[in-house]
């Protein structure tokens, strides 16, 4: 019978702690911490990149979990995100040692879009950095899309520090990232 007091007198402690920590800081910070304790709540999805300038075919896991991530969703029919490529191609120069970059399309690539059709937007819009094929739209449902191009900055535990859809300036995409590193 001790025990059981004993254990429950523990497990009522353990509920005081995290009521205070709430109380004082917030669900967010308890939220992070037993994120960053127990690795994210969704396991990584593994994706098809694709042969294109800055890309090598084959497939990546999304997240890494080896460093902090920048998600650029986009489709190669949307103006916004043609628009966009040159903050992208900024950015990257900036800080891609820093992070690893993936643009990441769910169009049927070699179906709507052929492989070679994508490689030549690519170039065309100064894309050099690896490219992700979604032909399950599995991270767009993840990610929460919807509207392109979306950006996402994920830490290096695998946790979305920042998501905004629309058109980003190079600062505005800086200061995003900067939220995961």
């Amino acid at each position: 019978m001790r025990r059981r007091d004993y254990i429950a007198g523990l497990g009522s402690l353990g509920v005081l702690a995290t009521g205070g920590v709430v109380a004082t800081q917030g669900a967010g910070p308890v939220q992070d911490r037993l994120q960053r304790w127990f690795g994210p709540d969704v396991e990584p999805l593994e994706v098809e990149t694709a042969d294109v300038r800055g890309s090598e075919p084959g497939t990546m896991q999304i997240p890494t979990l080896e460093g902090p991530m920048f998600l650029d969703f986009f489709g190669t029919w949307c103006p916004p995100c043609i628009e966009q490529m040159p903050a992208l191609a900024a950015v990257h120069e900036q800080l891609g040692d820093e992070v690893t970059f993936v643009s990441i399309t769910n169009e049927a690539v070699g179906a709507s879009i052929t492989e070679e059709e994508l490689a030549d937007w690519w170039v065309e819009h100064d894309g050099n950095w690896t490219v992700a094929l979604d032909r399950n739209v599995e991270l767009a449902e993840r990610y929460g899309l919807s509207g392109y191009p979306l950006a996402v900055a994920i830490d290096e535990y695998g946790v979305v520090q920042w998501s905004e859809t629309g058109v980003k300036t190079e600062a505005e995409l800086i200061d995003g990232i900067e939220q995961a590193l």
